[in-house]
């Protein structure tokens, strides 16, 4: 204080931390990456877990789940295994992803363009290199895409520059979906259970006539499941009066679901 009223100057590495940690956490991604450029000490805590899990949280909280950590996590882990076979015949160009057949190849849970980037220090900043990932649209990332009464998996991939995404959809190979798809028609996918099988919901036994919810359905076995908006009806041999209405209390559950169009 005696030197700040002498006219002298305080550095921000003079701060206590807690203070530093305060400013940083104001800072905006490119800030962020510019400070960690002056020194050593300041890298090691801009690039830190900490600081850029905040970060994802502002801009992808909302369309970033558990899947998808899980998969970036995967592509870290590859990219940390030098000579691993697998990460030598897949990812001639830098592309990764668990896959086989078309686009890149059919079976994946996502894909990253380019993993040359995750070689060098960055593959130890795991909450950073994410978000520079999907920043810069490399890292195609599992989520669910709305098609009207429909919502359906997808890999999405970000594009910076119209803040809009493209999405690739599973259907006998990794076909476009589409461009331009706005933030507001993607969202995290509420299970985690493959595209391709089968979700077994726990609470079928709680359902009841009125009730919304979604449901799976697909024309071929060959193409992942759809999520489709419903509302439970009532049975057949039921007169559709609250106070007598039994649907509920059936043992063998079969409702009618009234599919919206």
């Amino acid at each position: 204080m005696e030197n700040l009223e002498n006219g002298g100057n305080i550095s921000l590495l003079n701060l206590p931390e807690s203070t530093l940690d305060c400013i940083l956490q104001r800072l905006s991604p490119i800030e962020l990456i510019k400070m960690s450029e002056v020194c050593t000490y300041l890298r090691d805590i801009c690039r830190s877990d900490n600081l850029w899990d905040n970060q994802i949280k502002k801009k992808w909280g909302g369309l970033i789940g558990d899947v998808a950590y899980k998969e970036w996590q995967w592509h870290i882990t590859l990219a940390k295994e030098e000579g691993n076979i697998l990460n030598q015949q897949i990812n001639q160009n830098g592309s990764m992803g668990s896959f086989s057949g078309a686009w890149p190849m059919l079976c994946l849970g996502s894909y990253l363009e380019d993993c040359k980037h995750l070689k060098n220090s960055l593959s130890n900043n795991f909450m950073m290199a994410l978000y520079l990932s999907l920043e810069s649209g490399k890292f195609w990332f599992p989520a669910q895409v709305y098609r009207g009464p429909y919502v359906s998996d997808a890999l999405v991939s970000y594009n910076s520059k119209t803040n809009t995404f493209q999405a690739r959809q599973r259907s006998g190979s990794w076909r476009l979906m589409g461009n331009n798809i706005q933030w507001d028609e993607v969202r995290v996918s509420p299970v985690e259970t493959s595209p391709c099988d089968r979700y077994v919901s726990d609470c079928f036994e709680e359902l009841k006539p009125g009730d919304h919810i979604e449901i799976q359905w697909k024309t071929s076995s060959e193409i992942s499941y759809d999520w489709w908006y419903a509302v439970v009806g009532h049975l057949g041999s039921c007169n559709e009066n609250e106070n007598y209405c039994l649907c509920h209390k059936s043992g063998e559950k079969s409702f009618c679901i009234n599919l919206f169009v």
